[in-house]
């Protein structure tokens, strides 16, 4: 293939030409055709610009009233044999303007050529300015070894004459091109896009400037060129277009160096899209196919490529072939890491070249680099690829059967490092393109592979914190639900996006005394490591404050001051500050013997109920201001679940999204809840699938609970009359109930614990006094009187002759204690039921 001289690039749009522009270069020099005989039979609007004359008024007269100076004959001679022999000449001459100034020009005169029979010569002036050494002996050797390629082509776009430079840069010789045109000796050349511009310059007569192509050059068929060319009109003295003169100029540095730079531009948009290493590197490999390459690998060291692995060496060191810490100055040349390819892309389909697959172990370098090459070395170009001469055949024998079946020719590979840290090594090859990588080339692959591997090393920092953070929060996060007999309950927790990271949502359920259950979901501000800490410590916190058995609106009071003395505490500059303001929170405690439950709620979400007939409604419960504000109340609100209601406590990943409204979601949500007929571990995960936006920005906890009630053959009370002889009487009572409820195992037990805490109430507090006894799970004795006092668990010594109630009653129990009530208090205790085995 040939061009000019080279073809457009496959697929490559020619540019479109600019309107001239009158500056100061070889474009725009005055130019004219003389015949031999001395007559202008051709003159250009640069010559008119330059003296005032019109083509009208100059051709067909003879070139000699124009010299300010009488022509000699001798000298007049002397070019034209000059000319005529195919030299050319230049000089310097004085020259007439139509004003009738004079200036001193830049005379050339080309070899002479012929024009419709005629013997002609193509004469070029410029206005003569002072320049240095250099630029002059330019300008006198422009028409023969300027690096402007020049043409003359008729009005049948043949070729008149043309000079040395656009000879050579063509690659085919001027006797093959004279008379003939463009597409005849120039086949492989778009002239489809190149001679409709010739053809439009002979019908306007307006130049057509800097049109650029790419292609290949017969002189250089392996590399691709770009070249910039004018066109301007030959006219006569009626102003009529005669022919065209061209001129040809190679940019191919600029338009490589342009390349270069859109190449690394562009790879910030297409590089790092994901927080995934393996899916960085793909995108490494895609990108460079085949814009700069036909086949790139990607290799990353196994902590890299597996971040759960031990963290990746620094640059500077080396790591031994098994992973191990090595000295940066010792170890065999035949060293070598342990990576796995994690990205690869090729121009053939599938990458039939590639010696290990996705996934697969890599242990091999370019010969003849060992480890050392990755934590210290530059990149290796190898423009000239001889499997023999690097030693591939000998270390690498596989690679080198498919060097020489696929015909790779050059090579470059460049080591993958970020923030001093070793992570792989990228290599580029080339084997479809016949260009051959150059030592310009090294720069754009070198940016390439620096801006993958800072994206590499995010991700793989990222995949590291994440999991750390992920396996935080799930390890503090319940991993049992304790519903007992009051409810059943499910749960699902969803992590945030691997863009946004793992949130402080968080959710429990905790039994308390009396069979009731306590409901809590929550949700911190943020992602990461610190809003998941944060979450552990407010879950931390709700037990606690559970454990005192406190109300709901108590509770998150108490909450609410612990997180502002969190805040406060948090040194300046920290980020635990920001996680713990805002947080969220609603609790919600279940009584299955009265089928009541009351809630309280911190600027969070209110629950969904579901009534066993289907109905959804959302309780209207006082909002509450989000956590760590202080000095405003929270308030609770006492809603009846009967047997078989759905509550429903989220957080508000699941109804909101980056574009939809939260009432919708809450809509949305109601209606998912609303199915029947599903198990409730069932019906949770559809509701979450049903609801959750993909990607999800936030995370998501859904704890569904539906109601049981303790019925009344699991619940028995009496009231105490204020005797302490009524203590005998309770006493045998509570055998016989538990003879009847087929727990006669802990009747000694029981009679004993109720004894101790009837006679307590009797002494110590007032009336009215009632025991109550529940079987569930646990078997619950609880006493309750009409006082504020708390009891206290003594230690009596072996002379005191009481004190030792309390005392006897946490020892036979399976815990114990008190909690208060609008009345007075209730002491309580449970003892685990006995099993019954097979």
């Amino acid at each position: 293939m040939a061009s000019e001289g080279p073809q457009s690039a496959p697929g490559a749009e020619p540019s479109q030409p600019r309107t001239p522009q009158h500056s100061f270069d070889t474009a725009n020099d005055a130019t004219a055709v003389v015949s031999a005989t001395g007559t202008v039979i051709g003159w250009t609007h640069s010559a008119q610009d330059l003296l005032g004359y019109r083509a009208a008024e100059v051709v067909g007269r003879s070139a000699g009233f124009l010299l300010a100076m009488p022509e000699d004959p001798v000298r007049v001679a002397r070019i034209a044999e000059r000319c005529r022999a195919g030299v050319g000449w230049s000089g310097v001459a004085d020259v007439r303007r139509r004003d009738g100034g004079r200036i001193e020009v830049d005379l050339r005169i080309s070899a002479s050529f012929h024009l419709d029979s005629r013997e002609c010569f193509l004469v070029s002036a410029r206005e003569r300015r002072p320049v240095g050494t250099v630029g002059q002996s330019v300008l006198d050797a422009f028409l023969t070894s300027s690096p402007i390629g020049m043409a003359v082509m008729s009005p049948q776009l043949r070729y008149v004459w043309m000079n040395e430079t656009l000879e050579r840069i063509g690659g085919v010789p001027r006797e093959q091109r004279v008379g003939r045109r463009m597409g005849e000796v120039l086949p492989g050349l778009e002239t489809d896009a190149i001679e409709p511009l010739m053809r439009r310059v002979l019908d306007t007569g307006v130049p057509v400037i800097d049109f650029e192509y790419r292609g290949w050059s017969w002189a250089d068929p392996h590399r691709e060129r770009a070249y910039s060319t004018s066109f301007f009109p030959l006219t006569d003295a009626d102003g009529t277009v005669t022919g065209i003169c061209y001129m040809v100029l190679d940019v191919t540095d600029r338009w490589k160096a342009q390349q270069r730079l859109a190449l690394v531009n562009d790879a910030g948009a297409s590089i790092g899209s994901t927080l995934d290493v393996m899916r960085t590197a793909q995108e490494l490999a895609d990108f460079a196919v085949p814009r700069f390459a036909d086949f790139v690998t990607v290799d990353l060291l196994e902590p890299v490529a597996s971040p759960e692995e031990p963290g990746p060496w620094p640059s500077g060191t080396a790591p031994s072939g098994t992973g191990g810490a090595a000295r940066p100055g010792g170890g065999a040349a035949s060293l070598r890491p342990t990576m796995r390819r994690a990205g690869m892309s090729s121009v053939r389909e599938g990458c039939p070249e590639a010696v290990y697959r996705i996934g697969e172990r890599v242990d091999s370098l370019p010969p003849p680099h060992d480890v050392r090459f990755l934590s210290d070395g530059e990149p290796v170009l190898i423009p000239a690829l001889d499997t023999v001469r690097h030693l591939w055949a000998a270390e690498q024998p596989a690679r080198e059967a498919t060097i020489r079946e696929f015909g790779f020719h050059s090579l470059i590979a460049v080591p993958m490092r970020a923030r001093d840290t070793v992570l792989g090594l990228t290599t580029f090859v080339r084997s479809v393109n016949p260009a051959p990588f150059e030592p310009d080339d090294v720069l754009p692959a070198r940016d390439l592979v620096a801006r993958a591997a800072v994206c590499v090393d995010n991700a793989r920092r990222y995949t590291r914190e994440h999991a750390a953070a992920l396996t935080l929060q799930r390890s503090l996060l319940p991993h049992t639900l304790p519903g007992g007999m009051a409810l059943d309950v499910a749960s699902s927790y969803l992590p945030a996006d691997a863009k946004d990271g793992v949130g402080g949502d968080w959710f429990d359920v905790i039994p308390l005394s009396g069979a009731r259950v306590a409901l809590v979901v929550g949700d911190v501000v943020g992602h990461g490591i610190s809003a998941a800490a944060t979450m552990g410590r407010l879950r931390t916190a709700v037990h606690t404050l559970a454990d005192m058995d406190l109300p709901p609106d108590e509770l998150l009071a108490h909450l609410d001051d612990l997180v502002i003395r969190l805040s406060d505490e948090e040194p300046e500059g920290g980020s635990s500050g920001t996680t713990v303001l805002g947080a969220t929170c609603l609790y919600a405690v279940y009584d299955p013997v009265t089928q009541l439950c009351t809630m309280a709620r911190a600027g969070h979400p209110p629950p969904v109920v579901v009534s066993p007939d289907g109905r959804v409604n959302f309780p209207e419960l006082p909002a509450g201001p989000p956590l760590g504000l202080g000095g405003l109340p929270f308030e609770t609100a006492e809603i009846e679940l009967p047997e078989g209601s759905l509550i429903a406590l989220y957080t508000n990943g699941l109804i909101e999204g980056r574009d939809r409204d939260a009432d919708l979601g809450m809509s949305r949500l109601g209606g998912a809840l609303a199915q029947r007929g599903l198990p409730l571990d069932t019906l949770c995960a559809t509701v979450v699938e049903q609801l959750l936006p993909v990607p999800q920005p936030d995370d998501v906890a859904l704890l569904l609970a539906r109601t049981h009630e303790l019925s009344a053959d699991h619940v028995v009370s009496w009231e105490v009359p204020a005797d302490p002889a009524a203590v005998a009487g309770v006493r045998a009572r509570t055998a016989r109930l538990l003879r009847t409820w087929g727990l006669e195992e802990l009747q000694m037990t029981t009679e004993l614990i109720v004894s101790e805490l009837v006679t307590n109430a009797l002494r110590h507090a007032t009336g009215p006094i009632r025991l109550r006894l529940l079987r569930q799970s646990v078997l619950i004795c609880e006493v309750s009187d009409a006082s504020s006092t708390s009891p206290r668990l003594r230690h009596a010594r072996t002379t005191d002759e009481g004190g030792r109630g309390l005392f006897l009653v946490a020892q036979l129990t399976h815990r114990w204690g008190t909690r208060y009530t609008p009345e007075g208090k209730i002491i309580w205790t449970e003892q685990e039921l006995p099993v019954t085995g097979t």
